[in-house]
């Protein structure tokens, strides 16, 4: 079957445009999802949409050949006892609205190129008492470790997305670094744009502000920062630290020239999303907090850092 043009339902007006492909393409990932709205294979009344535009019942939805997704894919139907295990040993909260994961480094949220095994195709390990598995709403990346937010219902799907696109979640990330900034705490003022694959301090580059301050340090060789975003670049954490001198241990892209490596240190990124504030949505106090990770443990015996959860 070819392109189709599908008119909204009344009884899907309002809904978002991500749920309803959720809803009548249930086998559709996240990833292709968001390539075919980028490359503009998905329209509603002939324009660009968004995964967030809220239909309206009579609109005409472009949908380019999936008739292979109007069903669940196998892979999602269920998954093996080890992989549903070991995804929920990683949950550090849950409510009827939300569930929170310690991700470690290394695991992807989404799948892509060689990349098989990821947070996404694992979701059906989180369903527990709901009849439907909770939704990414946003992500980290891969090396990173730490909080990663997930969405139970509709209605808190629809609240964590604009609150994250919103800036409305405060989150606090840890930074193990080569080196001690100038100044123990501060913003980083420096817009960001991306070049090929890192993104890269440029004077026309889009506003981004970091803010940190140093929690401890090891004479000057290495420093452990608390590093808060304030705005939302891809990389922004990494890209602003080795811009002021001290690049993230571990870090493949964002340490000068070459990565060094430390034998006493695990070959890791070590950043780790520490604390994010849900409080806004919750309208009381409520802060996840994602224990540090083994190698940032060991990491601080060895260089006598000290640091407290």
């Amino acid at each position: 079957m070819g392109v189709e043009l599908i008119k909204v339902k009344p009884i899907d007006d309002g809904m978002r445009l991500n749920r309803w492909f959720l809803k009548y393409y249930p086998g559709l990932s996240l990833g292709r999802f968001n390539k075919l709205l980028r490359t503009k294979q998905i329209k509603v009344d002939g324009a660009r949409a968004e995964a967030s535009l809220k239909l309206v019942a009579g609109q005409e939805i472009r949908v380019p050949p999936l008739e292979a997704e109007k069903e669940e894919k196998t892979s999602k139907q269920g998954i093996s006892a080890k992989d549903g295990a070991y995804i929920r040993s990683l949950v550090i909260y849950k409510d009827e609205n939300i569930i929170v994961l310690n991700k470690p480094s290394g695991l992807a949220v989404q799948g892509g190129t060689n990349t098989s095994r990821h947070v996404d195709g694992m979701l059906e390990g989180l369903k527990f008492e709901m009849e439907e598995a909770p939704k990414l709403v946003h992500r980290i990346d891969k090396d990173t470790s730490g909080v990663l937010v997930l969405a139970r219902t509709r209605k808190s799907a629809e609240l964590l997305t604009k609150a994250f696109k919103d800036r409305n979640l405060h989150k606090i990330y840890l930074a193990l670094v080569r080196g001690v900034p100038k100044a123990k705490e501060g913003d980083i003022k420096a817009p960001l744009e991306k070049v090929g694959e890192k993104m890269q301090v440029l004077s026309d580059g889009k506003k981004a502000v970091t803010q940190y301050r140093v929690l401890d340090e090891t004479g000057e060789l290495f420093s452990l920062i608390e590093a808060a975003p304030l705005t939302g670049r891809t990389h922004q954490i990494r890209a602003h630290l080795e811009y002021i001198g001290c690049p993230i241990v571990g870090d493949d892209k964002y340490f000068g020239r070459e990565r060094k490596r430390f034998a006493e240190l695990a070959d890791k990124l070590f950043l780790h999303a520490y604390k994010i504030d849900l409080s806004g949505i919750y309208h009381k106090k409520q802060i996840i907090t994602a224990p540090v990770p083994e190698h940032f443990r060991q990491a601080f015996d060895v260089l006598g850092l000290n640091f407290r959860e």
